[in-house]
């Protein structure tokens, strides 16, 4: 059996498992292991998985996950999101579709300190849905803004799935935290322009929002003076260059910490159980980086994307032909695999390619970001849709599927944005690491 051979065989082996709903990272270590065993034997297998987790426990960039985590349960414990969104809602008034608008708008904040886009789906579904619902929104629209939204927490930075590729891609966590921004500026813009383009087409989607007083207005914009503060403490210092990643992730989570006792809404009690929680979803994105790392030794030594290179060479593909094919193939495979094991996959095989047809790595990574976004509300298996009905029992899955398709259209309106002005997302790391 040629390595070639053996490098696909593990790949259909690994998405197999997945869909056999073993967890990611022990599918990731078992293909990986296994097939590394077939290619270079037991010995040098074994030698890889026992020095695997060593190489992890001892990296320091790693440290900046459980740190932002932190940051963002304590954010969530606190309060600090339910006074987001009504500082949001205060923001557009009487509006036509502010809730909508509100949710979007709290979905990117909360993104700001929290990093994790199931952990914003879950927040503001309870937040927000309700308040929607009983000022007479449509399910569709409510479920969809807050399942689009919540997919906005991956890209604004500070965002796990970029600090996993810069792993992956040994690139700079400051780097592509910088060129994730503006774009996840812009995509909230677009969410925002689906919110009019719907309540537009369909007027009973979202009744007038009732007025409120100026005075009032004032009082709840300034109630999100917490994630302005965490914002420009974290990822702020960053971009200034006053602190790295991971001093960035510490004083976030203390300011979020204080913050909460300050406020009344922390105390001791939801202060463990944030800790907790944060422990439980370090542990899982540790192994999940685990398995990664021995799949991609099996990957490089099966030589998969040397493979592919010369495939793409002998049939002429262009650069522009490539992109467009790998988003074709992580928008297909987003409707079917969990957005973290899609970006372990495929980075190992398909990152050297890009690489080699002229593309920036940190490019590349906010466009695999949002076609993970993609894949995290893509029908049928996008696991913020059913984060959201699991929390909402009494709203059918059809309203969730039909109310968030619309929504799709905005983060391919912003790959071809990407894709004809790369500027947008190289920009800034140009402008503030050189």
């Amino acid at each position: 059996m040629t390595p070639q051979l053996a490098g696909i065989l593990g790949i259909v082996a690994l998405v197999v498992l997945i869909f056999l709903r073993i967890p990611v990272g022990i599918s990731l270590i078992f293909v990986g292991f296994f097939g590394y065993v077939g290619i270079e034997g037991w010995a040098r297998a074994a030698t890889i998985l026992g020095s695997t987790p060593f190489n992890i426990a001892g990296g320091y960039s790693l440290s900046v996950v459980p740190l932002f985590v932190l940051m963002g349960e304590v954010a969530s414990a606190s309060g600090m999101s339910s006074r987001l969104f009504t500082g949001a809602r205060a923001v557009f008034g009487r509006m036509k579709g502010a809730l909508a608008y509100a949710t979007i708008g709290a979905n990117a904040g909360f993104g700001a300190v929290c990093g994790s886009s199931v952990a914003s789906a879950a927040t503001m579904t309870r937040i927000c849905v309700p308040e929607m619902q009983d000022h007479g929104y449509d399910d569709r629209l409510a479920t969809g803004s807050v399942a689009a939204g919540g997919t906005l927490g991956i890209l604004i930075p500070p965002s796990l799935i970029l600090v996993i590729y810069a792993v992956i891609a040994q690139e700079s966590v400051s780097r592509l935290f910088a060129a994730g921004l503006l774009p996840g500026i812009v995509l909230t813009v677009l969410y925002m322009l689906v919110v009019t383009v719907l309540v537009k087409i369909f007027p009973s989607f979202a009744p007038e929002n009732p007025a409120l007083s100026r005075s009032e207005r004032f009082r709840q914009i300034l109630g999100i003076w917490e994630f302005a503060l965490l914002f420009g403490a974290s990822v702020g210092g960053i971009y200034a260059g006053f602190f790295s990643p991971t001093e960035a992730a510490a004083i976030g989570a203390f300011l979020a910490i204080v913050i909460g006792f300050a406020t009344g809404g922390l105390d001791y009690k939801k202060l463990i159980s944030s800790i907790l929680a944060t422990l439980r979803t370090t542990a899982m994105l540790f192994m999940i980086i685990l398995g990664a790392y021995v799949f991609s030794y099996f990957v490089v030594q099966a030589r998969l994307p040397d493979a592919l290179i010369e495939w793409i060479q002998s049939v002429g593909m262009g650069p522009l032909g490539l992109m467009l094919t790998l988003v074709l193939a992580y928008v297909i495979l987003g409707c079917f695999l969990e957005g973290i094991g899609l970006v372990l996959i495929t980075v190992p095989v398909f990152l050297p390619v890009v690489v080699a047809s002229g593309f920036d790595p940190v490019w590349f990574g906010v466009i695999v970001v949002i076609v993970v976004e993609m894949g995290l509300i893509n029908p049928p298996v996008g696991m913020n849709l059913f984060v959201i009905q699991a929390q909402l029992p009494n709203t059918p899955i059809l309203a969730i599927y039909t109310g968030t398709l619309p929504f799709l259209i905005a983060p391919l309106v912003l790959i071809g944005i990407l894709l004809a002005f790369p500027d947008l997302a190289l920009f800034l790391p140009r402008l503030l690491f050189g």
